[in-house]
């Protein structure tokens, strides 16, 4: 047997099962709502979470690049990200959250942030990253409420309460935005560090091959 095939099966049943989930709750919803049901990051991050976990059993270890761990760092945090808020801002919310089948919201909510964490914690990045990464990560969170804000004022419709400009109108989602964004530089720098704690020294910088390229 080869090593790390256990990990890798586990990956694979995690990243079916996640997919299932969400095509099983888009079946319940209708293609009619199929625009907003993509527009939650819950969806996004789930969706960029189960590719990741099927990238990881395609790319192995020595294989990945330091751009490799650049986007396997940001989707962990992501759907960190993803668990988190839920846990403390919209828990009891799933008929809001078009994720009212509770086997689907235990799998998007709560199963595959936790499963992408610990599967980064048992086999870590290979690369140590800069810090610019992390601030790509907090560009893509910013780049998702543009495209959440310009989409709602469109269609009328906000995924989530605290950027619901119809409650709170744009100072007040600025507000909660500016407030969320401090927790979140936070959360990815303390991420960043972890992670270039545990590749260790000897190892290629994302700058350096940059500057080689």
């Amino acid at each position: 047997m080869r090593r790390g095939l256990p990990l890798d099966v586990a990956r694979l049943a995690f990243a079916a099962l996640a997919v299932v989930a969400m095509t099983h709750q888009l079946d319940s919803l209708g293609r009619a709502k199929a625009g907003n049901f993509f527009s939650f990051f819950t969806i996004q991050s789930n969706i960029a979470a189960a590719a990741m976990l099927a990238l990881l059993v395609v790319v192995r270890r020595p294989e990945r690049t330091v751009w490799f761990e650049a986007v396997r760092g940001g989707v962990v945090f992501f759907i960190a990200v993803t668990g988190v808020v839920f846990a403390l801002l919209l828990q009891g919310l799933q008929e809001e959250l078009q994720t009212t089948i509770p086997w689907v919201d235990t799998v998007v909510h709560r199963m595959m942030p936790l499963v992408l964490v610990v599967d980064w914690l048992v086999e870590g990045p290979r690369h140590r990253l800069p810090r610019w990464v992390a601030v790509a990560w907090l560009g893509c969170l910013g780049a998702w409420l543009a495209y959440t804000l310009i989409r709602g004022a469109i269609v009328g419709w906000y995924p989530y309460p605290f950027v619901d400009v119809s409650a709170h109108g744009y100072g007040g989602v600025a507000f909660n935005s500016a407030a969320l964004l401090v927790a979140f530089a936070a959360g990815a720098a303390g991420f960043l560090w972890l992670g270039n704690r545990r590749a260790g020294p000897a190892v290629e910088r994302l700058d350096a091959s940059l500057g080689a390229s």
